[in-house]
This record gives C-alpha cells, sequence and structure tokens, in this order.
C-alpha cells in the first residue's frame, strides 16, 4: 500500500496547499480545495493522511458508483457523525436534515442546502471542521447540490472541504491542485521504501513503467521475484494480475465496444504504428466490414488515447501495458503477425522483422542474423530492441552473448542505462569474450558517474584482450584516460598502450587512427615526456576533420584539453554532441556538452559554457545520469563564482552534494574566498584540487585553477607549496602556444615576480597577447592596476582599473566591479555612479528574460536554471532597469518584439 509518510515525502507541495486551505480555515476564512489526479496517484492516500488531523473534527465520505442513484447516500455518510447536532439547528433546517438523513426522498435544495451549511456551522464551535471527500464525482446529485450549495458559502466559517477527482472531471469554481507524476528521484524512494534490496537498473526499468505512478511502483515492487529483485531474470512487462491499479485499468479497457478494444489492442503490440497500419492490420483480408477510424473514438472519448497521424497514444506507459497484457499469448502473436506483414509489405524492413520476432514461438537462427544485420543502420534504441530478439533467437550461448553485449551497448548509447545492466547480466557464462568486453562496458558505464574501480577494470580489460581484440582493448585504454594521470599507473598504462600500438597497421580508419593517438599521447604523459604527448595528442586533433562519429570527436576534444587548444575542443565538442542526438546515441550528449562547458569556461567565453552545462544538465537527468548531471551543475557554480555570484554558485554547489564533482565545487567556493578577499582559505582548497585524484574534468581543472591559486599565495606570501605547481603551467602553458593560456602564464610571472618592475613587465606582456580578452583580461587589469596604484603610479592605474570595472559591469560581475571601483577611488579617481549601460543583457539575463516573458514564475525560472528565487528576483531589476521597462508586461512586450 502507498503508505501516508510516503506520500508526505513525495507530495510535499499538495501537503502545502492543503496547510494553506487549514490555516484560512482555522481563522475563519473557510474554503474549498480540489484534489485531483489519474488513478494510482495517491489521490485517496492523500486525503487520508488528513483524516486524524490533530486539533480538528474531521468529517469523510466517498463516491461510489453503486450508490449514485440513492438519493442523499453521499450527504449520510458525511453528516451522520454529527447528527447529534441536529438539536442545536432551528425547526425548518433540523426537519430538512433530519428527512434527508433517514433516507427520505428529495427535499428542496435551497432549504437542504442551508440547513447543510447550518449543520457544518454548528460543528466548528469546539474546533475548525474539515470534509474530506473522496471520489466525489461518484457522489448521488442531491447530495452534490447540498454540499456545493453549503460549499460557495464558507466564507467566514471555520470549515475545510477538500474533494477529490480524476484528473479532467474537476468542477468549475473551487481551486484545484493538479496530483503530477512523480519524477525519477520521488519514483525510487517509493521503491526503495517497499524493496530495499533492489537492483539500481530495476529501480529505473520499474519506474520507467510506472510512469510516476506510485501505486503502480508500490504494485510492481511487491510482485517481484528475488531474481527479479537483483536483475536476474527480466523484469515485469505490466502490472501484477492481482494489482488493484490493474484491475482498474483493464475495467476501463473492458467497457469498450469490441471493435475499439481489437484496435487499442493492435496499438498496444504496435505503439509506433500509424491508425492506418493498425487498421490494415485489424483487417488483413481487407474486409469492408473491418474496423474503421472512428472506432478509435470510444477510446479518445474516455481519455484512454489520442489518436493522430503519427500514431495511437496511449495516456499512459501503464495503459499500454495493461492492454497488452490482457490479450491471451496466442491474440498476441497474431497481433504482431498481423502487423508484420503490413509493415513488410509496405517496405518496413526492420519493424516487420521486429513484429515477426515477437511473433516467434522458438529459436530461428534465419530471423535472428537478419535482426543484426538490420540493427547495424539503425539508431540505438530501435538497434538495442532489435538486437534483444535477435539474442532471444539465437540457438548457440555464444551467438546469444554478442547479442545481448551489442544490445546493452545500444541501449545505453540510447540513454537507457537500467536496460544495459540487465542485458549484460543476462549473457551466459559460455559467452567468451563477450564476458570480458561487457566487463568494460559495465565500467565505461560507471565512468561518467566516478564509481571506484571503473578505471582500473578497463585497464585489466585492455590486458587481457590485447592480443586477441586488439580494437576492444584500445577503447578500453582510450576511456580509462585519465588513469594515465594516477600516481601509481603510469607505468602500467604506458606498457599496455604499447603492446595495443604493437597491432597498429598504419592503414586504420581515421576514427581508429585517432584512437591509436590519443592513447599515444596518455602514454606520453605517463612516461613524463610532455613534448612527445603534445605531438600525438596534436594529431588525434588533426584526424578529427576526418571523423563523423561523436564518440572519436569527444576523445580529440579531450586532446584539443590536454593541448590547452580550448577553442578548437569546444568546436569538437560541440559537433560530437549534434551529431550523437542525430545518431541517437543520447548517453554521449551531455558527455559533450562537458566538454563544451568545460572548453568555453577556459576560453574564457562564459556565456557558451554556461549555455552547454545548462543543456548538459537537463540532458543528463533525462538519460539517468544524475552523478554527470552534477557535474555540469559544478560547472555552472564555478561560472557563477567567476563572476562573484555568490548566492547563485552556494545553490549550485548544494545541487550538486558529495561525489566526484567535488574538487570543481572546491574551485567554486575557493573563487568566493578570493572575493571576500579570504587569501588563505582560497589557496587551501586550490592546492588540494590540484595535488588531489582525478575526476570530472580533472586534465583542464589542475591547470585552470592555478592562476587562481597563484594569486591567492602572492597575497599571504606561500611560495614552496605552489613553485612545483606554478613551473609545471608556466611550462605547460607555453609549450600550448595558445595566446589566452600565454597570457595567463604571463599573469603569473607578475605574479610570482620578486619585484616590482618584473611583475609590471610581466602585466605587460599579459596584456600583449591577443587572446586574453572578457573576464579574464578584466581579472588580469585588475590585479595590474592594483600593482600599478601600490607603486604610485595613479594615472597608469587608472587606464587599467576603469577598463577593469567597465568590463566587470558588462558581465554582471558586481564583487569585481566593486573591487575595481574600490582601486579606481583609492588611485585617486572620483567615480560617479555607473551611466545606464543600454538595453544590452547578459546571457545570464537574457535567459531569465526570455523564460519570464513566455509566463514563468520566478520560481519556476529559479528551478529551470538552478538558481535561488532571490537571485532571479535580482536579476529581474537588473533587466527592468536596463530595459526601462516596469513591469513583466511590458518586459514581455519588448522581448517579443525583438
Amino acid at each position: 500500500m502507498f503508505d501516508a509518510p510516503a506520500v508526505q515525502k513525495v507530495r510535499p507541495a499538495a501537503h502545502t496547499e492543503i496547510g494553506r486551505l487549514l490555516s484560512a480555515a482555522a481563522s475563519g476564512r473557510g474554503g474549498v480545495l480540489v484534489v485531483s489526479g489519474a488513478p494510482g496517484e495517491g489521490r485517496s492516500t492523500l486525503l487520508r493522511t488528513f483524516a486524524a488531523e490533530p486539533g480538528w473534527t474531521v468529517l469523510t465520505a466517498c463516491g461510489h458508483p453503486d450508490e449514485r442513484e440513492f438519493t442523499y447516500a453521499g450527504l449520510r455518510g458525511l453528516l451522520t457523525p454529527v447528527g447529534d447536532r441536529l438539536a442545536h439547528l432551528a425547526p425548518a433546517p433540523r426537519e430538512a436534515l433530519a428527512h434527508a438523513l433517514c433516507g427520505a426522498g428529495p427535499g428542496d435544495p435551497v432549504t437542504l442546502g442551508l440547513a447543510t451549511l447550518a449543520l457544518l456551522r454548528t460543528a466548528t464551535r469546539t474546533r475548525p471542521l474539515l470534509c474530506l471527500i473522496d471520489d466525489a464525482h461518484l457522489l448521488d446529485r442531491a447530495s452534490w447540490q447540498a454540499l456545493t450549495f453549503a460549499a460557495r458559502r464558507l466564507g467566514p466559517e471555520r470549515v475545510a472541504m477538500v474533494w477529490s477527482f480524476p484528473a479532467g472531471a474537476e468542477p468549475p469554481g473551487p481551486p484545484v491542485h493538479r496530483l503530477t507524476p512523480l519524477d525519477p528521484v520521488e519514483s525510487r524512494a517509493i521503491l526503495a521504501g517497499h524493496a530495499p534490496d533492489l537492483a539500481e537498473d530495476v529501480a529505473g526499468t520499474l519506474t520507467e513503467l510506472a510512469a510516476g505512478n506510485p501505486a503502480a511502483l508500490v504494485d510492481l515492487a511487491a510482485a517481484l521475484t528475488p531474481q527479479q529483485r537483483r536483475g536476474y531474470a527480466p523484469p515485469p512487462e505490466s502490472l501484477p494480475p492481482d494489482s488493484p491499479l490493474r484491475r482498474r485499468l483493464a475495467a476501463e479497457l473492458s467497457t469498450l465496444p469490441p471493435r475499439t478494444r481489437h484496435l487499442l489492442h493492435l496499438a498496444a503490440a504496435a505503439p509506433d504504428a500509424s491508425p492506418d497500419t493498425l487498421l490494415a492490420a485489424a483487417s488483413p483480408s481487407g474486409e469492408a466490414t473491418g474496423p474503421v477510424l472512428g472506432d478509435f473514438a470510444a477510446a479518445e472519448r474516455a481519455g484512454l488515447v489520442s489518436v493522430s497521424a503519427a500514431g495511437v497514444r496511449f495516456r499512459s506507459p501503464l495503459m499500454r501495458a495493461v492492454a497488452y497484457t490482457e490479450m491471451p499469448v496466442a491474440r498476441r502473436r497474431t497481433a504482431h503477425a498481423a502487423v508484420a506483414g503490413i509493415l513488410q509489405a509496405r517496405g518496413a524492413i526492420l519493424p516487420a522483422l521486429l513484429h515477426r520476432a515477437a511473433a516467434a514461438s522458438g529459436p530461428d537462427d534465419r530471423l535472428a542474423r537478419e535482426l543484426a544485420e538490420a540493427a547495424r543502420s539503425a539508431d540505438p534504441a530501435v538497434a538495442a530492441e532489435a538486437r534483444r530478439y535477435a539474442a532471444a533467437l539465437s540457438p548457440t550461448p555464444g551467438g546469444r552473448a554478442g547479442l545481448l553485449l551489442d544490445a546493452a551497448r545500444s541501449a545505453w548509447l540510447a540513454g537507457r542505462p537500467h536496460e544495459a545492466g540487465q542485458l549484460i547480466r543476462r549473457i551466459p557464462p559460455a559467452g567468451g569474450n563477450a564476458r570480458v568486453r561487457a566487463r568494460g562496458l559495465t565500467a565505461e558505464m560507471s565512468l561518467p558517474e566516478g564509481r571506484p574501480g571503473a578505471r582500473d577494470v578497463l585497464l585489466d580489460v585492455a590486458a587481457e584482450l590485447a592480443e586477441t581484440d586488439p580494437g576492444t582493448a584500445l577503447e578500453a585504454l582510450a576511456l580509462a584516460g585519465e588513469s594515465a594521470c594516477r600516481s601509481g599507473e603510469q607505468s602500467r598504462y604506458s606498457a599496455l598502450a604499447r603492446r595495443v600500438a604493437a597491432g597498429q597497421r598504419g592503414d586504420e580508419p581515421p576514427a581508429v587512427a585517432l584512437a591509436f593517438h590519443h592513447v599515444a599521447g596518455l602514454a606520453r604523459i605517463a612516461d613524463g615526456d610532455e613534448p612527445g604527448a603534445f605531438v600525438r595528442l596534436r594529431e588525434a586533433v588533426a584526424l578529427a576533420d576526418r571523423v563523423a562519429e561523436p564518440g572519436p570527436l569527444l576523445r580529440a576534444a579531450t586532446a584539443g584539453i590536454l593541448v590547452g587548444d580550448p577553442r578548437r575542443a569546444g568546436a569538437l565538442a560541440g559537433r560530437a554532441a549534434v551529431l550523437a542526438r542525430e545518431a541517437g546515441a543520447a548517453v554521449l550528449v551531455p558527455q559533450a556538452l562537458e566538454l563544451a562547458a568545460l572548453s568555453g569556461m577556459a576560453a574564457g567565453d562564459y556565456p557558451a559554457a554556461n549555455e552547454a552545462a545548462m543543456d548538459g544538465a537537463a540532458v543528463a537527468r533525462g538519460t539517468g545520469q544524475p552523478i554527470l548531471a552534477g557535474t555540469h551543475l559544478a560547472v555552472l557554480a564555478v561560472l557563477a563564482a567567476l563572476v562573484g555570484d555568490r548566492e547563485t554558485a552556494l545553490t549550485r554547489i548544494a545541487a550538486v552534494g558529495d561525489g566526484p564533482s567535488r574538487p570543481l565545487c572546491e574551485w567554486a567556493l575557493a573563487l568566493l574566498d578570493l572575493v571576500d578577499g579570504r587569501f588563505p582559505a582560497a589557496a587551501e582548497r586550490l592546492l588540494a584540487v590540484v595535488t588531489g585524484p582525478p575526476g570530472p574534468g580533472s586534465a583542464l581543472l589542475r591547470v585552470a585553477v592555478v592562476p587562481h591559486l597563484l594569486e591567492a599565495a602572492a597575497q599571504i606570501g606561500l611560495r614552496e607549496p605552489v613553485e612545483p605547481v606554478a613551473v609545471a603551467f608556466d611550462r605547460w602553458s607555453g609549450r600550448t602556444g595558445q595566446p589566452g593560456w600565454l597570457a595567463l602564464r604571463d599573469r603569473c610571472r607578475a605574479l610570482r615576480a620578486d619585484d616590482g618592475e618584473a611583475a609590471a613587465g610581466h602585466f605587460g606582456a599579459a596584456l600583449a597577447h591577443d587572446g586574453e580578452a572578457g573576464f579574464p583580461r578584466a581579472h588580469t587589469e585588475l590585479l595590474y592596476g592594483r600593482l600599478l596604484r601600490r607603486q604610485r603610479r595613479h594615472v597608469a592605474a587608472r587606464t587599467h582599473l576603469r577598463r577593469a570595472a567597465e568590463t566587470f559591469r558588462l558581465m554582471d560581475a558586481g564583487p569585481w566591479a566593486a573591487q575595481s571601483v574600490r582601486e579606481l577611488r583609492a588611485a585617486g579617481e572620483r567615480v560617479e555612479a555607473p551611466a545606464p549601460t543600454g538595453p544590452a543583457l547578459t546571457a545570464q539575463q537574457e535567459r531569465i528574460a526570455s523564460l519570464v516573458a513566455g509566463g514563468a514564475t520566478n520560481r519556476e525560472v529559479a528551478q529551470e536554471l538552478h538558481l535561488s528565487p532571490r537571485t532571479v528576483d535580482h536579476h529581474l531589476r537588473n533587466v527592468f532597469a536596463r530595459l526601462g521597462v516596469r513591469s513583466r508586461t511590458e518586459m514581455a512586450r519588448l522581448i517579443t518584439a525583438r
């Protein structure tokens, strides 16, 4: 059963709304709230949580279809517990109510309504009154009239009413709180409460099937076998036969006309088929008396499906699953065979093969081979289904093993890691190399989550397959990536790379050649040969123009970051994201966007980095990669901290929590320390980042934080611990040849200089590089201006400080602009209030303005952009000022007119 504490935990908004209603009623402002939702979404349980509300008299009633014809049945159920209060009423209302409660025929509706209101009023003499009416749409008409009459007059009464209605059947007038499906996190909380030992990927499958329905989650969890709980047996395809929710949904289907039910059964078997395909399958011999398009109408009116030219969509995955499993097995096979015949005749080869596979009753090697061949050119989601069917049809353990592994990889690429994990566990022990490769895939799936041991497993796989399957070994080494940077593993990585490289022929396709260069570059890093690493990694970047696959492009983008070419890396990552989307490789999209965000940040293009990280967080959550979503949030925290936006940075850090993205969060906190002048704390945090183990984005992180570390260290005279880091950064940045890194190198040299003249020379060299612009350049201007001001070169100082202040203002970096202004004043300049900057908005302001113009509330904008509502309000005030408007409506008109 979906218990009350669980409802309160996952339905906080509903509890808040009802709480507001009760607070108002307790103070003499009575009212009504309608709670609506689909079957199983928790309407009844929600009402039950308030049935024993302390300090209240609670009356309950429930509508029932069998009692709709019984006049006053609902009113009797609600008011009988306070029937002893009838004696307190005047004679006319007392008589009217007594007449109704005794089961007599209908009386005058107005008199009865007034009598009901009077009785409710008398019940509030000692404490306020709460009326909970479940399934209010099933009350008899006379009771409904009396209750709604009384409800419209509750204004001065200490009475609250909560009515439960199905979604779509809400009465006009009262405010409505619509229960929405639970999100994946809430769904998994329900599953954890009922099946604590549930495997993570099984939980993902049940979450998807239940589509956020609490009752379905509970019923599914309760019916699992021990093997299903751990993922060693296929998960259920529908609700268990004894599920009350399944019986309820099946009853809805049973009320439909036979032709409509037949069409829905076909639609459940072929959810991607168009209506004309379903109609043709329903009349395979072309009978004129077969179903027609109008036969869908009864199901549409009942709200079970929506029909368009694209297909027939069920109200929820649950309804489709019930419609499918309610068919006997023989009828299911007949339905699949009929659809397969129509699709085959229309040239839809792979869809026809899938339905033929669903109709098969035993192994079929020929059909398995046809499916496997067709899957080669399909997008990952369809390929996973085809290969899964092919594995089931394959007559040999070795064939099944390879097909299950291929199906698992396709499922993972499609953003279905829960399905991939279960397919991997079904690989038979006699699978040979497939079992080893499966370990590699499991580790690859774990990499974005930062799970301990994933890279070690990849190195083990590379070692096992170096001679027998060098292609997979190369892939494992390329994925292991930053293992080469970990102490104690360098020699192992480079030795494995040499073994695998021995199999290189020189005529490999560009994507494979790129992987060889990438791995060789990492091996050079492991050997301490930085010049050699740069040569091989640049070769990998150069080959990217000849590659059109997202995976190799991600490696090339990583290589671009390692050689300090963030603009090229960002372009490659962006291209990888586009190709991954086009190919349906959903799981690679947030990985590509992570590289794009890190590259944008390294290039000083903060708006582009912000956009990539925003999109990456959303896509990562949608593809079941919460840890990677946290990485994107951590990048967003750094971007906010860079411009001194403390509240936004802290909000995003709180959303990340602990995990592999913690070093990014530490960088963000150190940046806030720098803003506030807490230099020892900043230095301590940043030293921990550069000396800690690798994590998401650590290849860039280890160099990107160095300028901030040296800035903090210079303020407190810290030299010895940071000297090796500074020397390594100086050498690496010089080797990149990139103007942006060279400018930062010169800034760092200025911060480490022993005398003022040398420091001034290095600052001048930093500003002479064309590549430094935007925020990094403004920061250099501020540091240089501060140095010149301390040297009493006030005229020169003011020039740099003015530029810094102006850039910081344009970038909405308030704290840094304030620092620049303080230095300006100390340099003898009288600083007036900044002049209006015109209508130009920052990227953050543009996004907020667009969302608000589209009708979003401040809270909704905050949730969308991972900000606090107060930060949104602050930005919105600045938007109003910049655009010269005074209201959201004026702003919306202006934004729309652009």
